[in-house]
């Protein structure tokens, strides 16, 4: 891609993401804009200084920003239920203890642009800790789950870009880990089952979302 083409995407990009944050404080949110991934992975360690227990909920933009990596050695129990080798009475363990965790750390499926966080879990273990339980939650959204629309469109976002190359890197046996496409399945391994739409800050919740003006995730 030629430098001014580039330069011009990311002036329209970052005028989306700016909209968003403004937006996302409206609704009560703490919200930041940040100009690419580092700038983000920065502010989660300065956040995380203070954390003993933190919890990963499974997201691939946050385990694009290396967080863990960052903070090996440094004494803090890290809540990662993706780790290989673990059992599965191990893996619901880690769920369970994430929900009253110092910190938790995840992505969001999609971002309107007047601020609604809109979700779609298998287990409902990641949204559940978006929601209620953790000290505080820090939210990741990449420029790419930004939706100029309503929840309906968010949901087609959804449904359209995250689910299918889930279910596929889950290892899934359901119809859209196969063809690409959605087709709203009753597979025993379908992974849409927990829909859930932040519309405003939870009330107990200490609740940051970073919107970045790079690709991050699904």
């Amino acid at each position: 891609m030629q430098p001014r083409t580039t330069e011009l995407i990311n002036w329209t990009t970052e005028k989306h993401c700016r909209c968003a944050v403004d937006a996302l404080a409206k609704r009560g949110f703490t919200a930041l804009y940040c100009a690419d991934a580092q700038a983000a992975a920065d502010y989660i360690l300065r956040h995380a200084e203070g954390a003993k227990t933190i919890g990963f909920g499974g997201s691939l933009s946050v385990a694009d920003l290396k967080i863990a990596a960052h903070l090996a050695g440094t004494g803090k129990e890290l809540l990662n239920h993706g780790l290989p080798d673990l059992t599965p009475e191990q893996k619901l363990s880690i769920m369970r203890r994430q929900l009253t965790c110092d910190l938790f750390l995840t992505g969001t499926n999609a971002l309107t642009l007047d601020g609604l966080l809109v979700n779609i879990d298998g287990n409902g273990n990641r949204v559940a800790a978006m929601m209620f339980g953790p000290a505080k939650v820090i939210i990741v959204a990449g420029r790419n789950k930004l939706v100029d629309g309503d929840l309906c469109a968010a949901l087609r976002r959804v449904k359209a870009h995250a689910s299918p190359p889930n279910a596929m890197r889950l290892s899934k046996q359901t119809p859209c880990a196969l063809t690409g496409t959605c087709a709203d399945c009753k597979s025993p391994q379908r992974i849409c089952r927990i829909t859930t739409a932040l519309e405003c800050k939870p009330p107990l919740t200490d609740t940051h979302v970073l919107v970045v003006n790079e690709d991050m995730g699904l």
